[in-house]
């Protein structure tokens, strides 16, 4: 299985340096960032904002922001239109949501609702993913909980999903 991530919006560096330290673990094809989320390596910041920025995502990330392949996207729903048209599954990652289109990470279905290629989408650490997405999200995954706490930290959210969607 291929996947891709997304991260839209998340205002964490440390986040970020997370789930890009997860993301190469897992053999992520490709990130996205988008939104307002941190940049690692961005030439079209002031060489100390660069340097700050590289320094807090480097702090989670250990070298993974320079082993993954990186894309920094400023019109993301252009591009996972594109990624669409090219056979990719747009997979969001949620929780509260009412939409026909959620399904738990662990059921049984998942593995019949997923194609090969998969783009998983993370939001904003409090929000989620922008609404402007929703319509062109293909299904939307939500983890399971168990305790009083309503969501897990992007950045452990991240890892669940991509070890849930691999092994589905």
């Amino acid at each position: 299985m291929k996947i891709q991530i997304v991260l839209d919006n998340i205002r964490s560096c440390y986040n970020v340096g997370a789930i890009l330290r997860t993301a190469e673990g897992f053999g992520v094809e490709k990130v996205f960032l988008s939104g307002y989320t941190p940049r690692v390596h961005d030439n079209n910041l002031l060489p100390h904002l660069r340097e700050k920025l590289d320094r807090e995502i480097h702090k989670t990330a250990l070298g993974a922001e320079d082993m993954l392949d990186i894309y920094s996207c400023d019109d993301i729903k252009s591009e996972l239109l594109k990624l669409k048209k090219q056979g990719w599954h747009i997979v969001g990652l949620e929780n509260n949501i009412q939409t026909n289109k959620l399904l738990n990470l662990n059921d049984k279905a998942l593995k019949a609702n997923l194609s090969d290629k998969v783009v998983l989408i993370l939001g904003e650490e409090v929000h989620g993913i922008d609404y402007s997405l929703h319509d062109i999200i293909d299904l939307f995954l939500e983890i399971p909980m168990f305790g009083k706490k309503e969501s897990f930290n992007v950045s452990v959210a991240a890892g669940i999903a991509i070890y849930g969607i691999m092994n589905s």
